[in-house]
Formats: structure tokens, sequence, C-alpha cells
């Protein structure tokens, strides 16, 4: 810390903006911790960064988004992206913002500003209670050829299989995916154990998967349905055998999801998403309302009863992801200040400034900060939201705001600091 900054005294307040991004899929909010100092705004710690809807619409920035992130940066102002977008690492992210912002490379986003939609995973890899957690048996859902499968691997996650994986070792998992072999053979990988029921040790000696993660959209529903909904009627994950336990009546759930089965982790849960196409497409959520659909025939079938498919979803507006967002705001300012001073003055105020009132103003509003802090909402008029005449927005938040500048601008005010913009 400079002697300059030693020189302040650091109020209790802290300011963090969140910025979302809306289009083209995949691009992300964007979270700015400002951290206050005493009427120094010169000596604000933080960064403030946003892509489409509030940093760029398409692939142009939206105006006055460049001057906000550079005074932001010029200021040092720690930031961070929230983003429902996936299926890259958050490096090459990073490196497709940098190029979109046409940001010199003094501003230029770092891979630890992003939180994907599937970035809390890392945690199970790395902090997780059980050490021995990152050797587990991942099956990775969606995305393009085995990019997902890297970005598990960046995340410490050393056991990673990919449905292509299976198909290739077993074309009759799903032999309507025949047309496919050449492009899953293209990037297919060997399977770590064979699937062995056979074997008097199966659930050593066979293909087991303990966790699933949906990293992105997948792009073959067929496999992708068919294969997870093996694995959760099977017994504990043991690829390619059916849980005795299954439909009976006497046991809690008729006996589902009762018999070791792995824990499954959507990472999106947009239902659709604008392309260029005129009307929205099916994203991650469709894939997911479409297991689930299945999941409630078959499970009817055999019991008579409709049983719900239990899984863990992640993305806004969903409360594991602004946990661990809150997690990344923290660090930064530990990073700013120093720990000791990063501890001894909590996180106070986090402002997110968002375009989608039922994802990122729904989630900061909803959200029960894990540390007391108070979340807040600013939405834009530069994206999902556009503010006609006579239109509300379906979540009210804190404050509407023209464009992400004027957020920035929002914020400052709130805190007590006079932020010039220019």
């Amino acid at each position: 810390m400079s002697a300059l900054m030693e020189s302040q005294t650091i109020n209790a307040q802290v300011v963090v903006t969140t910025l979302h991004s809306h289009l083209p899929k995949g691009y992300p909010t964007l979270h700015s911790l400002l951290s206050e100092f005493n009427d120094r705004p010169s000596e604000l710690s933080s960064q403030t960064l946003s892509i489409d809807g509030v940093l760029l619409r398409s692939s142009d920035p939206i105006p006055g988004a460049p001057e906000a992130i550079s005074y932001l940066q010029t200021n040092e102002i720690p930031s961070i992206f929230l983003t429902n977008g996936g299926g890259k690492t958050e490096l090459k992210r990073a490196k497709d913002l940098n190029t979109k912002l046409s940001l010199p490379e003094k501003y230029h986003i770092q891979e630890s500003q992003l939180v994907q939609s599937h970035t809390p995973l890392r945690e199970l890899a790395t902090t997780h209670g059980d050490p021995s957690y990152k050797k587990k048996c991942v099956l990775v859902v969606g995305g393009d050829d085995d990019k997902c499968r890297r970005v598990a691997e960046s995340y410490g996650f050393e056991n990673v299989v990919t449905p292509g994986d299976i198909l290739t070792a077993y074309p009759d998992v799903w032999p309507f995916s025949s047309n496919f072999n050449s492009y899953y053979s293209s990037f297919a990988q060997p399977l770590p154990k064979p699937v062995n029921i056979e074997s008097a040790d199966a659930e050593n000696e066979s293909l087991k998967i303990d966790v699933i993660f949906v990293f992105n959209d997948p792009r073959d529903w067929g496999l992708d349905v068919q294969l997870v909904l093996d694995i959760m009627l099977s017994h504990k994950g043991i690829v390619g055998t059916y849980s005795p336990k299954n439909g009976k009546k006497d046991l809690p759930n008729h006996g589902y999801q009762a018999d070791g089965q792995p824990v499954i982790y959507f990472s999106n849960p947009d239902l659709l998403w604008a392309s260029a196409y005129p009307l929205s497409r099916l994203g991650q959520g469709g894939y997911r309302e479409a297991l689930c659909g299945v999941w409630r025939a078959i499970t009817k079938s055999a019991s008579g009863t409709e049983i719900p498919l239990k899984y863990e979803i992640l993305g806004k507006p969903h409360k594991l992801t602004y946990e661990y967002a809150e997690k990344q705001l923290i660090r930064f300012r530990e990073g700013a200040y120093g720990k000791d001073i990063g501890q001894e003055v909590p996180l106070n105020k986090v402002y997110m400034i968002g375009d989608n009132p039922e994802s990122d103003i729904m989630g900061a509003n909803n959200y029960e900060s894990q540390v007391g802090a108070q979340w807040m909402s600013l939405l834009t008029r530069t994206g999902v939201f556009r503010a006609r005449p006579g239109e509300e927005p379906s979540i009210k938040p804190t404050s509407i705001v023209d464009d992400v500048r004027e957020g920035v601008r929002w914020a400052f005010k709130d805190s007590g600091w006079d932020g010039k913009i220019d």
C-alpha cells in the first residue's frame, strides 16, 4: 500500500457495481468494487467493466462505456464481471472482451475478474472439504467439442469425461448420433475405466461418474439427455447399471436419487437467449426442462407418481453465484488494501448494475449477504430493459439509470464521492 494510501482513513463503506451483458450470448455482467477513501476519489482501489447491454451492444461499445472503464481503471478500482455465459476459460473470455472493447493494454481485463456461470464450481476442486474431490470422475456436459473439458481441467479437476468420450467408446449408448462419429472422434479421449458392470467389483473397476456439471448449452440434446438420465437412474453413478431402489414406494422419493447417484449442477438457468435470429433460441434452461420432463415421464411410468429431478443450479439470479461473487469482491479488497485492512473494514455496500430485471436485478434484490453487506441494484436502459413509454421493469431496482456511465456516477454520488467521468 502506498504512503499516500496509508495516510488516508478508509471509510467502512464499500461500493461495488455489477454490470450485466446480454447480447451476444455469453458476454458478462460487470461487478465493480469501488472502495471509498475520505474525500479522495483518486485513491479508489477498484475497477469497473461491462458487456453487451451495458458495455457492448452486439460487438460495439455502448456510448460512455469506454470512458467509465478508463476512469475506474485509472483510479485502480478492482472489478469483476458476472455472467451467465460460459463454455470457455475465463482467460479466453477476458481476451475476447479486451478485443471487443479495444482496451489499451494497461486497462486490460484480467482472468481473475471474470465470474462465468460455471466459475463457482472451481471451488469444488480447490477448497472443498474433501481433498480428493478434484480426483473424482466428473461428467462435463455442453459446449463445443471438448472446450468445457479444458475449462474443468483448468479448475483443477483431474478426471474429466465428456458424453463424446462415452459415445466413442460405446456407440450403442445412443445410436442416433452415429452421423456425428467423426465430430466426436476428433476430440474424444479414452475413458478412465471401461463400462464393466459384470465385474464383481464394478464400483472400483467400472466407469463411475461422481458428479455431473452442465457447463454450457448442450449441442447434442438426445445424447446428453440419455446419458444424464442413465446416470441419475444408476446404482452409485456406475454407467450401465440401474438402481434396484428406483420406484420403491416404501422409500423416500420412491427410491429415486437415493442410491448414491451423483449430484448434477446446472450452471445457467436461462430458458432462452437472444441470437441473430428474430426469435429467441432455447438455452441451457431449455435442456434442463427437457431432461426434467423425460425424468418425470420415466418415474411416473415406473412408480405411478411423477418424481421431480433434484439438482443444483448456478447463475443469475441464484444464490450460489452471488455468494461466489461476494467472495471475489472480498478477495479484491484484501488484495488492494492488504488482508488486515480488508478484514478490519467490512464490505458494507454493493452496487449491481445490469440491464436484465429478472436476472441482475432480481439476484441483487434477493441476495442475503454472507457478510452483512447491502446489495443495491441499478437497472440500465441500454439492454433488455429499454423503458419504452409506459413500461415498468418486472422487478423494481433501487434505481434506473440511462447507461453504465450514469450507473457509476450514481454509485459515486450515493457513496459520497465526487467522481467525475468525462
